[in-house]
């Protein structure tokens, strides 16, 4: 069936039907609703779904309205309601920063969020409690063989008791290792045995005073212990037997407290 054509109500043949703004028209009544000037499908202008010419399109015009204090109100309360302010507001703190300081402790926290940030991301937990057990595994050693200098030096200075003279027999008491006897002298009675020579006692490592036989190095910043297993020390202050047992880390005895244990290697440098 036919359309209706939108202009004069009339049946639209399919050889004049034009389509558009959603109606049927015929080519003669495809017109400007103002002028009623010819309109095609290259120089018409719709509006509400009715053709216009360029010159009688309808254009917006605004509406003058007086500041009333009822319209300020709404007005404010629009533009609180507007995201506007709190894009300008993230517009102007977007691409701004904080100037900081730049000092050794800023840089550990620094370091130490980074490692951080790398375990979380590359799963590097194991291989920090590795490197934690091999620091603690060389401190216990450290700590054992001082240990060890502390007992040798204080047998060395013990005095030898003694003994009465013995002409007589005596039996070699069983389990217990003698020295060797001299060539000619069935029980030792013909030679005197010589005396043995004393020991002298080992270097204390850790001490008040005096350096000791390692590397030596001076502190260039202030430092508190963390863990039992660190030394404190503060500016100037001179490290001896110094060794690195780690990367950043290193063992040192302070000459100045005579504490010996570890200490970052960042903080010291050698002396020349």
């Amino acid at each position: 069936m036919n359309p209706k054509c939108a202009k004069c109500s009339k049946t639209v043949y399919p050889v004049e039907k034009l389509n558009c703004l959603d109606k049927y028209w015929h080519k003669g009544c495809f017109r400007c609703t103002t002028c009623s000037m010819t309109l095609n499908m290259k120089n018409y202008k719709g509006y509400d779904k009715l053709p216009y010419c360029h010159a009688h399109y309808p254009t917006t015009k605004f509406t003058a309205v007086a500041d009333t204090p009822e319209n300020l109100r709404i007005k404010k309360n629009t533009s609180n309601q507007s995201a506007i302010k709190y894009t300008a507001g993230f517009r102007e703190q977007q691409g701004t920063k904080t100037s900081v300081v730049t000092d050794p402790e800023n840089e550990r926290v620094k370091r130490n969020s980074q490692n951080q940030s790398l375990a979380q991301y590359h799963n590097l937990a194991e291989q920090r409690n590795e490197e934690n057990q091999r620091r603690s595994a060389a401190a216990d050693d450290l700590a054992g063989t001082y240990r060890q200098d502390l007992d040798g030096g204080a047998r060395a200075q013990q005095p030898l008791p003694d003994l009465p003279p013995n002409d007589g027999y005596d039996p070699e008491p069983v389990g217990q290792p003698q020295p060797p006897k001299a060539v000619g002298s069935l029980y030792g009675r013909d030679e005197p045995e010589p005396e043995p020579a004393p020991v002298a006692p080992p270097q204390q490592q850790m001490g008040g005073g005096g350096g000791g036989g390692g590397a030596r190095y001076q502190a260039i910043y202030d430092y508190s212990a963390a863990a039992e297993d660190e030394v404190s020390f503060l500016e100037g202050d001179h490290i001896i037997n110094g060794e690195v047992i780690d990367e950043g880390w290193m063992t040192g005895t302070v000459e100045r407290t005579g504490r010996q244990g570890m200490l970052p290697s960042n903080y010291v440098e050698p002396l020349q």
